[in-house]
C-alpha cells in the first residue's frame, strides 16, 4: 500500500473503477497521472482506455505501469526507477525537466544579470499560500532582532485563505523595515527576479527560485521535502532551515547576518541554483513526448 494511501479518500480499487467508467467514454490519447496515493494497481485498470500513460512522481517508492515517467527532482537518477517501471518506459529524471511556467525563463536573464553584484536590499518570504504551521510568523518574530540592512525591504507572500493572515499583517506592521504582505500574487516570477534573497518552502517553488538564481534559505516543513533540500544544500544552491530550528530566532538571524556580510556566498548560491534549473524543462518534456506519439 502506498505511504500516502489515505490521501485518496477511497481504496485504489474504488477510485480506479470510478475513473475507468469516465475514461472508457473519453478514451484519451494521453492520460497524465500525478498522485502519491496511486500505483501500478490503479494504472493497470486504466491501461485499456488510453493510448499513452504518463506518471508524474517524485518519491520513487512504488511500482508504476506507464509509458513515460517524469520526476523533476534535483539529483534524481533513472536508476532510482528502473526497478519500479516496465523496461520499455521512458524515464525523464532530474531538474532539467522541471515544469515551470514560461515567465520564469523570460525573467531569467534579467534576474541573473542583477545578481552580478550581490546585495541584500529585498528579502522575499514565501512559505506557501496557506502556511498552516505559521512558519512565516516565526520568521517575522526572528527579524525583530534587527538582522537586516537598514535599507532592506521585505515582501511576504500569503494566500487569501491563510489562517494566520491577520496576525502576519500585524507583525509586518511592527517591523523596522518597509514590509508588504502580498495576497494572491500572480506575477511570482517578476517578484522573485526582483528579490535578493528568499526564505522559502520546498516543493515546486524550489525549481522556480533556482531558475532565477535566487539564493534561498530553505525551510523544510515536511519529511518528503528533506531529501530534495539536502541535495540543493550540498550542491550549494540553498541553505536548510528545518522547521524545528525556527523556534530559535538566533538560528534565523545568524543565517541572514552571514549572507549579508558575504557577497561571495550569495554569488556562489546564485551560480549553483541557476545551473540546476534553466527553465527549459517543458520544452524537453514535450520534445520527448512528441517523439513517443
Amino acid at each position: 500500500m502506498p505511504a500516502h494511501a489515505e490521501w485518496l479518500g477511497a481504496s485504489q480499487e474504488q477510485d480506479a473503477m470510478a475513473c475507468a467508467s469516465i475514461l472508457r467514454a473519453l478514451h484519451p490519447d494521453w492520460l497524465v497521472v500525478d498522485h502519491y496515493a496511486l500505483d501500478i494497481r490503479w494504472e493497470t485498470v486504466q491501461r485499456p482506455y488510453c493510448r499513452k500513460l504518463v506518471i508524474i512522481d517524485d518519491l520513487a517508492d512504488r511500482r508504476h505501469d506507464c509509458d513515460f515517467l517524469l520526476d523533476q527532482t534535483f539529483g534524481r537518477r533513472e536508476e532510482d526507477y528502473q526497478h519500479l517501471v516496465p523496461q520499455k518506459s521512458v524515464l525523464l529524471c532530474g531538474s532539467r525537466y522541471a515544469l515551470l511556467r514560461p515567465e520564469f525563463a523570460q525573467w531569467r536573464p534579467y534576474s541573473l544579470a542583477r545578481r552580478k553584484l550581490p546585495q541584500l536590499e529585498h528579502l522575499l518570504i514565501a512559505l506557501g499560500g496557506v502556511d498552516r504551521i505559521n512558519a512565516t510568523g516565526q520568521i517575522l518574530d526572528a527579524l525583530i532582532a534587527g538582522c537586516l540592512p537598514d535599507k532592506c525591504r521585505i515582501s511576504v507572500v500569503m494566500g487569501e485563505t491563510a489562517p494566520w493572515l491577520s496576525q502576519i499583517q500585524h507583525k509586518a506592521a511592527q517591523l523596522s523595515w518597509s514590509t508588504s504582505v502580498l495576497i494572491g500574487v500572480t506575477d511570482m516570477a517578476r517578484l522573485m527576479a526582483d528579490s535578493d534573497l528568499a526564505i522559502g518552502a520546498g516543493g515546486a517553488t524550489s525549481w522556480e527560485r533556482c531558475c532565477l538564481g535566487l539564493p534561498t534559505l530553505l525551510v523544510v516543513v515536511a519529511d518528503n521535502q528533506l531529501a530534495v533540500a539536502r541535495n540543493l544544500e550540498q550542491f550549494g544552491a540553498a541553505r536548510i532551515m528545518s522547521y524545528g530550528a525556527l523556534d530559535d530566532g538566533n538560528f534565523v538571524t545568524q543565517h541572514l547576518r552571514d549572507l549579508q556580510g558575504n557577497p561571495q556566498a550569495m554569488a556562489s548560491m546564485t551560480h549553483a541554483a541557476a545551473s540546476a534549473v534553466d527553465g527549459k524543462g517543458v520544452e524537453r518534456v514535450m520534445h520527448v513526448l512528441c517523439q513517443g506519439q
